[in-house]
């Protein structure tokens, strides 16, 4: 079981940034592919960002360019940094996790851990 527990959400105004942590417990962090998702309201959970355990990352066409998703596997946590916020970008955005065995990972389905969930609210 991996529990994981994100943080680093809050209010900024458009063209900000902010910085996304991630913590897991375990001793296989280094094991998992961990990745971000986020859902504004009314709308589905979308795919944001991924980092292997080789630390190959993908993104969304999205955030492309705006956002760098890092791990730190000594610290057992992963980073998403959001730059050039645009109020499109507000959600509830959600850590997880899941195996390296998945070569496709943009679908929620194949997530097998998830954090409780940090807002972030970009305001124009």
């Amino acid at each position: 079981q991996v529990q994981l527990v994100d943080s680093g959400g809050g209010l900024v105004q458009a063209g900000g940034s902010l910085r996304l942590s991630c913590v897991a417990s375990g001793r296989t962090f280094d094991t998992y592919t961990m990745g971000w998702f986020r859902q504004a309201p009314g709308k589905e959970r979308e795919f944001v960002a991924a980092i292997r355990k080789n630390s190959v990352t993908e993104y969304a066409d999205s955030v492309k360019g705006r956002f760098t998703i890092s791990r730190d596997n000594a610290k057992n946590t992963a980073y998403l940094q959001l730059d050039s916020l645009k109020s499109e970008d507000t959600a509830l955005y959600y850590c997880a996790a899941t195996s390296d065995f998945y070569s496709v990972v943009r679908s929620s389905t194949v997530w097998l851990y998830w954090g409780q969930g940090t807002q972030v609210t970009v305001s124009s």
